[in-house]
């Protein structure tokens, strides 16, 4: 999800000072809750690089740091709490001058930073505690500041103009920051201290704080549009609890699932932490939104693929994306929004640039794909609940969607879908590759619009299925037959134009003069989940992606090694995103090479366990090396919806489960579990009203499923080893 130039310049990885003033690197931590989030160093600060709190589309506060005698402390460590809720710093004072007494000698004071953001409210408490032997008097200042910058500001786009830095409200315990836009609204950041600081200026809170020996103290702070109310330690509780309380009821959605492996828990307990962080409430339903810190924020493409990763776990994530969707179709022609009557919104956005039509993103519908994925996602959610009647109150939306695709490949001379950036304001490339230079020929030529990928027509083709499928359960089978005969039509032209006979493998895209793209690339995985190939390709296509040249052992890489622009430090053109691989194994599953999924599968929980066991939305594709973790891409966001939701994806493919939501029955087809995985549970499948309960285990070479529940009343599950 990089934007094409002038906007995809991103910010370094955020820098803290270091001891002697010097500035070093440390990890990033966030936050998030509906329209805000968070992002700060280890130390609990922001320094305004690519870090801050924001608040739709704008940052809110883009400094904010806590010193001890104008001096940073030294750190402990830091965490966020398991359901990601609190973010925790600790650390400790460096040697402290004398003032009017003895000086403090380093580490004996601790410094506790815990906060949480709830109802677009920042909490925090400061906690200090004298561990030393005598009494200490601690200058300590928190410094802040609001730029009020729009999210593309902070990624790099240079503006003419801006509006107005309004003075600043000063009281005696709170502050309140002002910015009046050329958009004419007026955004406010208000911090209120408890208590009171000694001194308080527009940039500055001053606190000299006494601290007894083997005593401690605390500070409370809240940061948000206003500050009527003062922080206080009964505020600070009553709110953590309802956050804490909101995420739980968020985390237990769906399907839980439990295995014999500690890390593999954790992997996938982090993963449901993560999806819960993201999902947002709207009132269309559950919404997750596709990553933090660049896209906090509705995108249809990841919410879509994100609600196929967890659907045999939890349709109520799917109802709610397709709601959204549905809801905000284009309903009007737009050469700037690249938008069209029946067409699916690829993001939206709330800062003050989009307001003002400097960047086409506030309603944006630059995805070429967007549109039959929603389909896709429509009858697959229909499939695994056999909710007619929510695809009944859909089918205007889904049929809408479905005229635009027909207008849209009439225009391409073998009926193929493609896109082409109209006016230059928008995405040059509009696929899930999207970087100005993920698609060319194979001598490194970038290709001409229109242009028609590969994996696009994949799309289009189980979208069509799909509506044969919903057509014919609707009672219209003469619809269904015509849907089902132009999906026909399209997989043999996509068979015709786009295989490469002397590779074995399906070229990237075709150009806007009709050629081929003879490029490998990891787009014919998601060919083959849309089950476009022939099982002879099919299989030839599993055989590529599973070679050195695709698999760096932590995962598919994007571009296959040899190819023109091959980097494995590049944002599409040869890394690892865990997605993308995800979708691969998928296919591979689909097309019976189980072995090929549990492979993939292994590598990304490899690659997971060096990351905390938080999947980034993407890392480097240096091939794997004995002793040697993944190389991290240094601006990925994290965490990334789709990148959370791989580990289910994965896991469904290995385990070769499938529901049918339409005669109330599980499918399980030739299991298999990771290396290492002798056991796994899953209790609470949705099925209708019923709850169903799986376990796998592991006997000898095979691997038996069966239902936990021995009622007979519970729906069946049919399974073939």
């Amino acid at each position: 999800m990089e934007l094409s130039p002038p906007i995809e310049q991103t910010p370094p990885v955020s820098q803290s000072p270091g001891p002697e003033g010097t500035r070093m690197p440390f990890r990033l931590f966030a936050l998030k809750h509906a329209d805000t989030f968070l992002v700060a160093d280890a130390y609990g600060d922001v320094i305004g690089d690519g870090d801050g709190l924001f608040r739709q589309d704008t940052r809110v506060l883009s400094r904010y740091r806590l010193t001890l005698d104008d001096r940073p402390p030294s750190l402990l460590g830091a965490a966020v709490s398991q359901d990601n809720v609190f973010f925790t710093s600790n650390s400790t004072n460096r040697p402290l001058p004398p003032l009017g007494g003895q000086s403090t000698p380093e580490g004996v004071i601790h410094i506790e930073r815990t906060r949480f953001l709830w109802e677009d409210r920042l909490y925090e408490y400061v906690r200090l505690v004298n561990y030393g032997d005598r009494d200490a008097l601690m200058p300590l200042t928190l410094s802040f500041a609001a730029d009020f910058h729009d999210m593309f500001e902070v990624r790099g786009t240079k503006r003419s103009a801006r509006g107005d830095l309004l003075a600043p409200e000063l009281g005696t315990d709170r502050i309140r920051l002002s910015y009046r836009g050329l958009d004419g609204m007026l955004r406010s950041t208000a911090i209120a201290f408890s208590p009171a600081p000694k001194r308080l200026t527009p940039d500055r809170a001053e606190f000299l704080i006494a601290l007894g020996r083997k005593t401690g103290t605390e500070i409370y702070i809240e940061i948000g549009e206003s500050a009527e109310t003062t922080p206080s330690r009964q505020r600070f509780r009553a709110a953590a609890a309802r956050a804490r309380y909101s995420m739980r009821a968020r985390r237990r959605r769906g399907a839980r699932l439990r295995s014999s492996g500690r890390l593999f828990n954790e992997w996938m307990d982090k993963s449901r932490a993560d999806l819960a962080l993201l999902t947002t409430e709207l009132p269309t339903g559950p919404y997750p939104y596709a990553g933090i810190p660049w896209f906090s924020t509705p995108f249809g493409r990841d919410a879509i693929i994100t609600s196929l990763q967890i659907l045999w776990l939890d349709p109520s994530l799917a109802r709610g994306v397709l709601s959204f969707l549905a809801e905000n179709q284009a309903r009007e022609t737009s050469r700037f929004r690249s938008s069209a009557p029946g067409k699916i919104m690829h993001e939206t956005r709330k800062g003050e640039m989009t307001a003002l039509r400097e960047l086409p993103f506030g309603q944006y519908y630059g995805g070429v794909d967007t549109t039959p994925l929603f389909i896709v996602l429509a009858g697959a959610y229909a499939e695994r609940t056999g909710d007619l009647d929510f695809i009944d109150r859909l089918w205007p939306a889904l049929t809408a969607a479905t005229a635009w695709i027909d207008e849209e490949s009439a225009r391409h001379p073998d009926g193929f879908l493609s896109y082409a950036n109209a006016d230059g304001s928008g995405l040059s490339n509009q696929g899930w590759k999207d970087s100005a230079d993920s698609v060319f020929h194979a001598d490194g030529r970038f290709a001409v619009a229109p242009i028609a990928l590969v994996e696009v027509q994949g799309y289009v083709f189980a979208a069509l299925n799909a509506m044969a499928d919903l057509a014919i359960r609707r009672g219209d089978p003469a619809a269904g037959a015509r849907w089902r005969q132009r999906a026909e039509t399209l997989r043999e032209a996509v068979e015709r134009r786009y295989w490469m006979e002397s590779v074995g493998f399906y070229a990237l895209a075709l150009d806007g003069e009709g050629k081929p793209c003879e490029v490998r690339a990891s787009n014919p995985g998601h060919l083959l989940y849309t089950g476009l190939p022939s099982a002879e390709r099919g299989a030839s296509i599993g055989k590529h992606l599973l070679s050195a040249n695709f698999d760096s052992g932590w995962g598919v890489r994007t571009l296959a090694v040899g190819e023109a622009r091959f980097n494995p430090m590049s944002y599409h053109n040869g890394s690892v995103w865990p997605h993308d691989t995800a979708l691969c194994a998928a296919g591979l599953g689909r097309y019976g090479m189980r072995q090929g999924a549990v492979r993939l599968m292994t590598e990304l929980f490899e690659a997971a366990a060096q990351f905390g066991m938080r999947m980034p939305e993407l890392y480097c594709g240096f091939q794997r090396i004995a002793g040697e973790p993944p190389v991290a891409y240094p601006v990925a966001c994290l965490p990334q919806a789709w990148a959370a939701g791989a580990v289910f994806m994965l896991l469904q493919a290995c385990l070769g489960v499938s529901i049918d939501g339409w005669r109330g029955e599980v499918h399980v087809e030739r299991p298999r579990l990771p290396p290492g995985i002798d056991h796994l549970s899953i209790r609470g499948i949705p099925l209708g009203a019923s709850r169903v309960d799986l376990s796998f285990q592991r006997v000898g070479e095979r691997v038996v499923a069966f239902p936990i529940s021995k009622d007979d009343a519970l729906p069946p599950v049919f399974t073939r080893v």
